[in-house]
């Protein structure tokens, strides 16, 4: 699949803007602050319905104005698919072939798309959450079931840990309505841990391979999702109920001296082995950068083999934080076989076919103009 047409309206620092892109490679051109990296995440924006940059929607909206507009006209092996994403204060409004859409969860998906940006790079070495967000921005691209799941477990998660204040301090919570909480917690929580554990197998299977590639067969890496303790991929769902329960019993007198839950998807993490030891430890930065980069291009492969299309990928300023080789590698990847955003300062010194021949944007203070 391709983004063949890209419009924004009262979209950050852009008050109009159309674009027409090449299915292949993209590169848009200029200095820091000048608009590039609002024209990325307006593509990734069309695609997840929310911005990888910030949760406050109201920072998309141009300053001033009521409401923003995001349209693009994306390629598909059905044909040509209109989509239309209006951020206003009072929520959004996703139109998909012109018809609104009664959910986000449905919207979502129709366009698949793979970002990469400097922030990724901590994936390996930062937060638990930053890894859970991950996990869960990629399932619900190929899951709209996943992203239902996810909409109810937070919302009896929350239920759960109003009760938990509540009653914080106590020794013990005798409670019906708290019961039927957490017996609709779990249920929903399993849903949720499968979906996770089934995305990591398909994830290991793609980033090892690419891995070794990468390091020209010097190491492997294993990707492990850390979960509840006795909880693993081959367990029922009754099995894997079972143990939860189990677990919240346990930790009952903790969570009510917290206030708190404290065991499930919300608390979960991803580990990376490389060669057997654990790279968060004891990796060097150029192996934790190298294992960043096998997961996303294994994204890539996850999505391409779920969906049955290769999905878009949005590289923002990431290519300067490569090596030579690593950014060999990524650029000969993905050559001819995915369409390719880049965002960079300049061109100079990125010696490749690939952006050689890459339709190229000069961005300068929310004007954006196609070369050649």
């Amino acid at each position: 699949m391709y983004i063949d047409r890209l419009a924004l309206t009262d979209y950050r620092n852009y008050a109009s803007l159309e674009l027409e892109f090449s299915p292949t490679m993209n590169v848009l051109i200029g200095e820091n602050a000048q608009g590039k990296t609002n024209v990325m995440e307006a593509i990734y924006v069309l695609a997840m319905a929310k911005s990888h940059r910030t949760a406050n929607d109201r920072e998309l909206i141009r300053w001033e104005q009521e409401c923003g507009k995001i349209e693009g006209d994306v390629e598909r092996k059905f044909g040509r698919l209109p989509l239309e994403l209006t951020i206003s204060k009072k929520g959004k409004k996703a139109r998909v072939n012109h018809l609104e859409q009664n959910r986000l969860s449905m919207y979502v998906g129709q366009m698949n798309v793979v970002m990469f940006a400097p922030e990724d790079l901590n994936i390996v070495k930062g937060s638990p959450q930053l890894r859970r967000r991950f996990l869960d921005m990629e399932i619900g691209q190929i899951s709209r079931v996943y992203l239902h799941d996810l909409v109810s477990f937070q919302k009896i998660l929350k239920q759960r840990n109003a009760m938990l204040k509540e009653h914080r301090g106590k020794l013990d919570l005798q409670d019906v309505m708290f019961d039927i909480y957490t017996e609709q917690y779990i249920q929903v929580a399993v849903k949720i841990i499968r979906k996770r554990f089934y995305f990591m197998e398909l994830l290991q299977k793609w980033a090892n391979p690419i891995h070794q590639g990468i390091s020209r067969g010097l190491e492997s890496l294993e990707v492990s999702y850390g979960t509840l303790k006795d909880l693993h991929s081959g367990q029922t769902v009754e099995e894997m109920e079972s143990i939860f329960a189990d677990q919240l019993k346990t930790v009952r007198r903790r969570e009510l001296e917290r206030g708190l839950t404290l065991v499930g998807p919300h608390r979960d993490d991803l580990q990376f082995f490389v060669n057997g030891y654990d790279i968060q430890t004891f990796g060097s930065q150029g192996q934790q950068r190298t294992t960043a980069l096998s997961l996303k291009l294994a994204e890539i492969e996850l999505v391409k083999q779920e969906v049955g299309e290769t999905p878009i990928l949005l590289l923002d300023d990431v290519l300067s934080e490569l090596d030579d080789y690593r950014q060999s590698h990524l650029l000969s990847t993905m050559q001819g076989q995915v369409q390719t955003f880049v965002t960079t300062t300049n061109i100079t010194g990125i010696d490749h076919d690939t952006i050689q021949q890459a339709a190229i944007f000069e961005v300068h203070d929310g004007s954006v103009q196609r070369k050649g």
